[in-house]
């Protein structure tokens, strides 16, 4: 059986090194008892230590040589419908779900369950799963992986630290995050120009942030995006251009400020106050 050929354009390095497939699979043992899904299990290395523990499996590859492999390598059967009508099955093999994950309905994978969320993600839509994983944080508990070290790092930075930013904020918000091991390249085929980390995120005990949680996001993304500005010249693209001369002392005590600087209790705050602007703008 000849082996997948990676490529490029899917962001493919193949981990080689099974040690270190079994220590991410084993990151799934935090949240015991739920269906496990796997994104982009390529030749199958992470799954076959999934696939021993007794919990259903699934695993969604968007490359249709990589499932021509796990079909030929492993025995393991396609799901012809992506709707997966009967997703509990005592079925002891791996579903593989021949698909897009940014494109699916994940209330679909598991009869509308909950599932743990696990890969070798490919680095360059690292950020996109997450952003998806926060969309639909009532179903996925908790979420582990390997992704890009710089990313994982990002994930898990604190305020006042350089590596803090969108994606620190928006997952830390829902997810408790936990930085659980560095990879080096030489582990992969190909190997990457970067280290990789392995990261769990568990759902955390918040279940409103006390804000328009649509007003949070675009806070955070608009101020992140001039992250070295000043808060007073990144709310410009928020508020009207007359407001900022005039804001109530509460939101004015956040102006000289830079996001790093912020908790995601002051994004909370902050994202009540613009709203509070823009209420008492619109009416004017």
């Amino acid at each position: 059986m000849k082996q997948v050929r990676p490529k490029k354009n899917l962001g493919q390095h193949f981990l080689t090194d099974l040690s270190i497939a079994k220590r991410i699979a084993d990151t799934v043992d935090a949240c015991p008892d739920l269906p496990v899904l796997e994104v982009g299990p390529g030749m199958g290395v992470l799954t076959q230590y999934l696939a021993e523990k007794p919990r259903p499996l699934k695993v969604v590859e968007i490359d249709s040589e990589s499932v021509e492999y796990l079909v030929s390598h492993f025995g393991w059967e396609v799901d012809g419908d992506s709707s997966l009508h009967s997703p509990l099955s005592s079925h002891p093999a791996p579903r593989i779900i021949e698909g897009d994950f940014l494109r699916m309905d994940l209330r679909t994978l598991f009869d509308d369950g909950q599932f743990v969320l696990t890969g070798n993600y490919p680095y360059d839509i690292s950020s996109q799963i997450f952003f998806k994983m926060i969309d639909n944080r009532d179903l996925i508990p908790c979420c582990t992986g390997m992704i890009q070290r710089e990313v994982a790092l990002r994930i898990a930075s604190q305020p006042g630290n350089k590596q803090y930013g969108i994606l620190s904020v928006m997952i830390q918000a829902w997810y408790d995050v936990e930085y659980l091991f560095t990879v080096e390249p030489n582990v992969f085929n190909p190997p990457p120009k970067v280290q990789s980390a392995v990261i769990r995120m568990t759902r955390n005990k918040v279940q409103h942030l006390g804000c328009d949680e649509q007003l949070f996001r675009r806070v955070v993304k608009t101020v992140f995006n001039q992250r070295r500005k000043m808060l007073r010249v990144s709310l410009r693209q928020l508020l009207p251009a007359d407001s900022l001369s005039s804001l109530p002392s509460p939101l004015s005590s956040f102006l000289t400020k830079r996001p790093e600087q912020l908790s995601i209790a002051q994004f909370v705050e902050l994202t009540n106050l613009v709203e509070s602007v823009l209420c008492a703008d619109t009416k004017i």
